[in-house]
Formats: structure tokens, C-alpha cells, sequence
């Protein structure tokens, strides 16, 4: 039993939620990349990217054959998010490209298009990943989840 009878207010419809898992599976199709998103209310820390860090580290990110991991972290309601992609994927495309990303995420965060925003973001990521680590038939395996990850 619990102390109050409400339940907590989901940050993502179930449709929404949908969209987003579809969008992962999608850019995760023809590449051997992973991505996750996290999603949370608050970021209690003061920079996002080391909450977005500490996400990565906690989801065992970096333990990719390839070392191609991207997370994308987003804190809904302090309007603060993060993408951070492991040495493997940061190698090949360097910070221009996550810049690119973010300005991506600023843009439909700023017309309150946050669905689309990182739908966006992630296909491009995926056509990133595409383009440097494409799928390997055969021997390619999914080595992460595709669900979205709900912090506090």
C-alpha cells in the first residue's frame, strides 16, 4: 500500500513513448551503433553532461564491442539535456558533430517540439553511426536495450 493513493505522472505518453522506441530501432537497423535515451524530470546536477556521464557509465555504455555507444539525455523539465557518445563514434565524427546535434535538440526544444526533437536527433545519430560503423551481417547483435530509460 502506498502512503498516497496517486500515481506519478508519466513524463511520455504510451504514444509518444512508441515513437521514440520506434525511432532508436530504426536508426539502430543498418548499424552496428547503439543508442539509449534517459529520460528524468529534474537533473540534480549542475551540468547535464555529468549526469549524462554518470547515466552512461550506470548502463554499462561503454562496454560496446565497438565502443559505439550514443546516450542522449534529457531532463524535461529543467529544459537541460546532454549527448554523449562513446571514444569509438567520438573519433570519427568530433565535437562539430555534437554540436551539430545539440543545436538540432535547441531548435524543437525551443518551439516545444520535444518528441520530434529527439526523433531527429537520434536518425541523424543513426545515420551517423551508419555512415562509421555500418551493420555486420551475420555477426552483428544487439548488444544494447532500445526502451527508453526513466530516471527520477
Amino acid at each position: 500500500m502506498r502512503i498516497f493513493p496517486f500515481k506519478r505522472k508519466e513524463i511520455f505518453s504510451e504514444t509518444e513513448k512508441n515513437r521514440l522506441v520506434q525511432a532508436i530501432r530504426v536508426a539502430e537497423r543498418l548499424t552496428s551503433g547503439e543508442i539509449r535515451l534517459f529520460v528524468e524530470s529534474h537533473c540534480t546536477y549542475v551540468d547535464p553532461m555529468d549526469r549524462a556521464r554518470e547515466a552512461f557509465a550506470s548502463l554499462e555504455m561503454g562496454k560496446t564491442k565497438l565502443r559505439n555507444g550514443v546516450l542522449v539525455y534529457v531532463a524535461i523539465k529543467d529544459r537541460q539535456f546532454a549527448i554523449l557518445g562513446d571514444q569509438g563514434i567520438h573519433d570519427k565524427v568530433g565535437d562539430d558533430f555534437w554540436i551539430k546535434e545539440a543545436g538540432l535538440l535547441i531548435d524543437h526544444f525551443q518551439d516545444n517540439r520535444i518528441i520530434e526533437g529527439i526523433e531527429a536527433c537520434i536518425a541523424e545519430i543513426g545515420a551517423s553511426l551508419r555512415t562509421w560503423f555500418p551493420h555486420e551481417a551475420g555477426t552483428d547483435v544487439n548488444e544494447l536495450p532500445d526502451d527508453i530509460v526513466f530516471g527520477k
